[in-house]
């Protein structure tokens, strides 16, 4: 419920304040006052475009401000909760326009996106406006329509949950035979690539071992040499070095009685001399391993050669890569073993759910099914009501593939004249038909779901007498469980407030600016008159209004 709007800065509104009732709020006025302009400064909250244009005073800001009453409204609190905002009784929601045109928006204090504004005002105000009736032509409003009478909620939450599983099982069902196909035409030549690795038979790390091993043996005659020559300086040469320390070991070791420090000395040299003979031993046994063998490095060169050869075909830089790549072809090859009977399993699971989505769609057909009589007899009857007695709607239903909705395309037909011949609405009703018709339509919605605040923006033009008087019955009928805001130029309508509020023009220091007061009970009697009989009413208008607000 909007409990306060408060509006200041837009368009010809320099500052106003207006508290609601929580039923029948009617507001009137003078053609040019203003009263358009309040809807239009309530649809900067709810989330429409802004324009710099609409500053009065072009060297401050435009704040328009509502604040809603949405303590037992679970959806609201819902949409606070995941959005992180304070989940309060009030929602407080506020648009800035800067002079720069640039605006920001507001939710309890948080700024928001606009495409949260839009979310969370879908679930605060139903607005409509004169010409705002093409929803009424769209299936998705009929369908809602539709489902609303028959109850269909909980029975649509099961069938979705159903029916996005089967979705989801069909499209994973259509990628395994796209892959089988895929398969099919890969397999042979994944098979030979497999093959041919196998055959292969790389081991890890094999072709980096061989790529040293093809270095060594190249230079091996270098080797030798060097090391025949280190190891000659070592223990063979005219003057080697191990036997000369040993001799030096001797020598040091006869003296060590003499000197405490020798015994030490004598040790280290010891020590290296030990390490000398065993690098050399070391050297000798390499000496024995290196052989030049030209056989051994072309075997080496043919094995090293078919490795490059199937790296660079298979793009790997080293032989872990071609390991990895024969082992995914392995796995490619085994899935085409096993995807016959994933693709059977998907096939038996698909069907399963279509069956249990068709049986959930056919209790929501049937449901509706139920609920189009009725309608169109309620319908039609307020047709008459609203001063439209040859106007008939007729909800057309018929059965189609499973969709996420059910399994119905649902229409509503429109006869405007007792010609017989109906018509798609959004083809053949005119502006006021399709406004009043969709008066009738909310109204009779509205004893199923609970819908928000309900705004009305002169939505009666083109009746008046008793087909404008029926409008405002069954707007106080809507009104009676919920908060409805009606724009009007009908006394008949008017008279049905449950608050009236006038909305005028006054000058202010030579400047022209709008406001709004809520009428008190004789001041509601005059602005009646002066609807019905202009702006000096008679006394006959008078106690006609007078009527009308006993009524």
């Amino acid at each position: 419920m909007l409990r306060t709007l408060s509006i200041q800065n837009y368009a010809i509104i320099h500052e106003l304040e207006i508290d609601f009732s929580s039923r029948l709020n009617i507001i009137t006025g003078e053609t040019g006052a203003g009263k358009s302009i309040i809807i239009g400064a309530l649809g900067l909250i709810l989330g429409e475009r802004a324009d710099s244009g609409v500053l009065v005073s072009k060297e401050k800001k435009c704040i328009v401000e509502g604040v809603f009453a949405a303590g037992g409204k679970k959806d609201i609190r819902q949409f606070l909760q995941q959005n992180e905002f304070d989940v309060q009784d009030e929602v407080v929601v506020r648009r800035e326009i800067a002079v720069n045109g640039k605006s920001r928006a507001f939710i309890n204090d948080t700024p928001v996106t606009l495409a949260q504004l839009n979310e969370l005002s879908s679930l605060l105000v139903d607005l409509h406006q004169q010409f705002d009736t093409l929803e009424i032509g769209e299936s998705d409003f009929q369908r809602e329509v539709l489902d609303a009478l028959a109850g269909n909620n909980e029975a649509l939450q099961s069938y979705q949950a159903v029916y996005h599983q089967w979705q989801d099982a069909k499209k994973q069902w259509e990628v395994l035979k796209e892959q089988q196909l895929q398969f099919n035409k890969e397999a042979d030549y994944q098979q030979f690539q497999y093959n041919e690795l196998e055959e292969a038979s790389f081991k890890e790390n094999e072709l980096e071992e061989i790529d040293a091993d093809l270095k060594m043996l190249s230079h091996a005659e270098g080797i030798k040499t060097m090391l025949d020559k280190v190891n000659a300086e070592l223990q063979e040469g005219e003057s080697p070095m191990v036997p000369q320390l040993k001799s030096l070991l001797h020598q040091l070791q006869s003296f060590e009685a003499y000197h405490p420090g020798l015994s030490a000395l004598g040790k280290r040299l010891q020590s290296v001399q030990i390490e000398l003979q065993d690098i050399a031993d070391e050297l000798e046994l390499i000496n024995n391993q290196v052989n030049y063998d030209p056989a051994r490095i072309e075997q080496l060169n043919d094995r090293l050669s078919l490795g490059y050869r199937l790296q660079k075909k298979h793009g790997a830089s080293n032989t872990a890569g071609l390991l990895e790549i024969m082992k995914q072809l392995g796995e490619k090859l085994q899935a085409v073993l096993h995807i016959d009977e994933e693709i059977q399993q998907k096939e038996k699971e698909t069907g399963r759910l279509f069956e249990e989505a068709g049986k959930l769609a056919k209790k929501i057909t049937a449901a509706r099914t139920k609920e189009i009589k009725p309608l169109e007899e309620k319908v039609n009857k307020l047709l008459v009501q609203v001063g439209m007695p040859n106007a008939r709607l007729k909800v057309d239903l018929r059965a189609a593939e499973l969709r996420e909705w059910g399994a119905d395309t649902i229409e509503f037909l429109f006869d405007a004249n007792k010609s017989g011949q109906f018509h798609p609405l959004r083809k053949v009703a005119s502006g006021g038909e399709l406004s009043r018709l969709m008066l009738c339509i909310k109204s009779l919605v509205a004893q199923s779901i609970d819908l928000p605040t309900m705004i009305f923006d002169e939505i009666d033009t083109g009746i008046s007498g008793e087909a404008a008087k029926q409008v405002g019955i069954i707007m106080k009928g809507l009104a009676g469980k919920r908060q409805v805001i009606c724009i009007t130029h009908q006394p008949q309508i008017a008279g049905k407030a449950d608050a009236h509020y006038f909305v005028y023009k006054e000058k202010v220091r030579d400047t022209i600016k709008t406001n709004i007061r809520q009428l008190k009970p004789d001041e509601r009697i005059t602005a009646i008159a002066q609807m019905l009989s202009g702006e000096k009413p008679t006394a006959a208008a008078l106690e006609n209004a007078r009527e009308m607000l006993d009524a």
